[in-house]
């Protein structure tokens, strides 16, 4: 019973904290927009199946209660996860949590009231919105007791953490670049793909005739390919660091990969839906699996004590 109340109180706890979190961000978007609860308002008639209902006191009213009771269930079931690790990271968990937030707005919004509510609340807003509560909820769960966070200062000081994760994401975005690359000459269509994303940052493309297939547009994303690369790989190289000493880490990581995946697929699909046809979802889930595998395969060979860690089943929390 015990054990159950240090799960139960600080994730029902956190759970209001992120929903708080999310409701003062929301707020403060909708007021910027001069547009004061129209998150809430909207959220709520879609839930009742209208689209055109006023921002009522009873609306909100009735929306924050189900948003708050959804956060509890939401941050319990995260302090039961936490508790299962003796050690956790605080960011990069919270971040896994985000993602599942952002996850979770998306296809169960579009699962129960039929509308794209990411789409019409804004992706940007709605992903740094939830990566707000989770980072926030998992610091209250550490600061609570429930674990114990994981100490990265120690690990960026060295050096090595920095060249091994260069050399880890110039290598994943060069081999997912080239997978791209096959994909798209087999297909009769050399640089598609990078000239699509391009196309969509640089020239606010929405639909597949606005694409512009030249080589200048794939020379303008290919740096911004590179930019989201690399601080995974120095990510992934601090990550393989600290989990020599604390394996539980790599729980994180790997739930990191599966959230990060869903969200990219999600979010091409609010920001760019056109090209999940051309693209084909199975062509970016293998560059992604390209990417893991590189960057994992590479910092494998550089901490051989990760592999004496799993066998030792180092990763189970300790009785």
């Amino acid at each position: 019973m015990e054990e159950k109340k240090k799960v139960l109180v600080p994730g029902a706890i956190a759970g209001l904290i992120g929903a708080g979190v999310v409701a003062v961000w929301f707020l403060l978007v909708d007021l910027a927009a001069g547009d004061p609860f129209r998150t809430p308002a909207m959220i709520g008639g879609a839930l009742m199946g209208r689209e055109d209902l006023q921002a009522s006191p009873g609306l909100v009213a009735t929306f924050t209660v189900i948003h708050f009771l959804a956060f509890v269930l939401v941050g319990i079931g995260a302090a039961w996860a936490l508790s299962q690790l003796e050690r956790s990271p605080n960011v990069l968990m919270g971040m896994v949590l985000g993602f599942v937030l952002f996850n979770g707005v998306f296809f169960g919004s579009a699962a129960v009231t039929g509308i794209d509510v990411v789409a019409q609340l804004g992706w940007v807003e709605v992903l740094v919105g939830n990566l707000l509560a989770g980072i926030v909820m998992v610091s209250f769960l550490h600061q609570a007791g429930v674990t114990k966070p994981v100490d990265w200062s120690q690990v960026l000081k060295e050096g090595t953490v920095l060249r091994e994760g260069l050399i880890a994401g110039i290598a994943s975005g060069f081999l997912v670049a080239t997978w791209f690359l096959v994909v798209d000459t087999i297909q009769g269509r050399p640089f598609f793909t990078p000239s699509a994303l391009g196309s969509v940052l640089f020239l606010g493309a929405t639909d597949l005739n606005q694409i512009e297939v030249s080589m200048w547009v794939t020379a303008a994303y290919t740096p911004v390919h590179y930019a989201i690369f690399i601080p995974i790989g120095i990510l992934a190289a601090a990550v393989a660091r600290q989990a020599e000493s604390q394996p539980p880490v790599l729980i994180g990581a790997m739930l990191l990969f599966v959230a990060f995946e869903a969200f990219f697929l999600g979010l091409i699909a609010v920001v760019a839906e056109f090209l999940l046809g051309p693209l084909a979802w199975w062509n970016i889930a293998i560059g992604n699996l390209i990417a893991v595998l590189t960057i994992a395969g590479y910092l494998w060979r550089k901490h051989p004590k990760l592999a004496e860690v799993i066998a030792s089943d180092g990763i189970e929390r300790p009785a």
